[in-house]
């Protein structure tokens, strides 16, 4: 298939000439005389490459250039004009314009400018593709672990909404693994070229987080020596994931619903509103329902960031998904440290224990475990000589604190201890299966 390249040029003769020329070449042509029909055309049809002119009546090549790359950044424009200063150029390829070429021009050196331009755009198709490609085979490979039906559903929800700029709020109990969703909905959304910005809000009191989250101006407050700019700017074409949002105070809560509803950040100590374009994902082990009816959540900022909610389910329900993680992660860990780990253990008993021990851990705690036993573990699953784990050691301590069976004489000496008071009011002697002992030696204590 022939690429298809879009003519923008108000003069019609020369429209009429670059047209021509480009379609003698192979290349699928189509031509409007200005920006308005040309942005009417791209919500149409979708083309390849545009070539257009620089200076045009109403919305010239390089305001045209610069809606096209923040709307349509996949598409190269090339722009030619009569008027080739140095200014010019570095104007419009500022702009985002894929190359520059001055008129008169030769025709075969235009074709090949398109060509290239072509070329370019494939290659960038290419290698989304194969980003979306490798970010699946994550999903496969170990990142969402587990075959029950909770996390199947999980991974089908997440498809849906990662396509998607809706905000996002993640659900779950602490140790679930609710980072390791957002991370997935980042990379298999059409954010995962941009960044991944993450902060926990709980970690840092309330000015350090407007700082981090605003960015600040030099001087604003104490040891504030250098401008900062904030995650929200970092962020600017990704994603934005806020950890442990119900631990945020409430003024802050204000502060971050007004950045979101106005799309713009005001460092702390500064005048002028930065804007930003962010996807934004929370999370929470908090019920943020009951929070709001507390008082101690905004109602109106939960409803602009519980626009999509995930619930990601606990370890203790997902079934013998505790024994697929413990799996990944000493294979992981393992491999980390150079080990050949093909089991996982060498005891028939480990798989029933895991699944019993799944009441009681959390996904985080497997993982650190699987990082102690894939440091420790040699090839099939065995420990190195010396290498003792925990639960052998807690067994020898309760095994140290328990008391040693009492010896015969030990015994007989305090069965004695109790009887004296029964020898001195003249009562019978107690027998020898009483004491435990024999008689002469009872007497003699005596």
């Amino acid at each position: 298939m022939s690429a298809r390249i879009l003519v923008v040029e108000d003069d019609a003769a020369m429209r009429d000439v670059l047209s021509d020329e480009l379609s003698s070449r192979g290349f699928a042509t189509e031509t409007t005389e200005g920006a308005d029909a040309a942005f009417a055309s791209l919500a149409e049809r979708d083309v390849d490459v545009i070539v257009t002119d620089l200076n045009m009546r109403g919305v010239s090549g390089v305001e045209l250039c610069e809606r096209v790359v923040k709307s349509r950044p996949d598409i190269p424009v090339i722009v030619v004009t009569g008027f080739g200063s140095m200014e010019t150029a570095i104007l419009t390829l500022r702009a985002g314009a894929f190359d520059f070429l001055t008129k008169p021009f030769d025709m075969d050196e235009l074709a090949l400018t398109v060509e290239r331009a072509v070329q370019h755009r494939e290659l960038r198709e290419e290698v989304k593709r194969l980003r979306h490609a490798v970010a699946a085979a994550r999903d496969r490979t170990g990142e969402l672990v587990g075959q029950s039906p909770g996390m199947d559903r999980l991974r089908e929800f997440i498809g849906r909404i990662s396509e998607t700029d809706a905000s996002v709020l993640i659900a779950g109990e602490t140790g679930v693994g609710k980072e390791l969703v957002a991370r997935t909905i980042h990379r298999r959304s059409k954010r995962a070229e941009g960044p991944l910005v993450t902060i926990n809000c709980a970690a840092l009191p309330e000015l350090l987080l407007e700082s981090e989250l605003f960015g600040h101006v030099r001087g604003a407050f104490t040891d504030a020596r250098t401008e900062r700019r904030g995650l929200f700017v970092d962020a600017n074409g990704g994603t934005l994931f806020l950890d442990e949002l119900g631990e945020m105070p409430l003024t802050m809560q204000a502060k971050l619903l007004r950045a979101l509803e106005a799309r713009r950040v005001r460092p702390v100590g500064g005048t002028a509103e930065i804007p930003f374009d962010v996807r934004l994902i929370t999370a929470t082990n908090r019920d943020l329902h009951q929070a709001v009816e507390e008082g101690n959540f905004r109602e109106d900022l939960f409803y602009r960031v519980n626009v999509v909610q995930i619930e990601v389910p606990p370890l203790r329900s997902r079934g013998a998904d505790v024994l697929l993680l413990a799996q990944a992660f000493l294979t992981q860990y393992a491999t980390q440290h150079g080990k050949a780990v093909r089991a996982l253990t060498g005891c028939r008993r480990a798989p029933r224990q895991l699944l019993l021990a799944r009441q009681r851990p959390r996904a985080s705690q497997l993982r650190r475990t699987g990082r102690g036993a894939g440091a420790l573990r040699g090839a099939r699953g065995r420990g190195p000589a010396g290498a003792n784990s925990r639960s052998q050691v807690l067994s020898r301590r309760r095994r140290c604190r328990e008391p040693r069976r009492l010896g015969s004489a030990r015994r007989g000496r305090e069965a004695l201890h109790r009887a004296r008071p029964r020898l001195r009011g003249g009562e019978q002697a107690p027998r020898r299966r009483d004491l435990g002992t024999r008689p002469s030696d009872a007497v003699s204590k005596a």
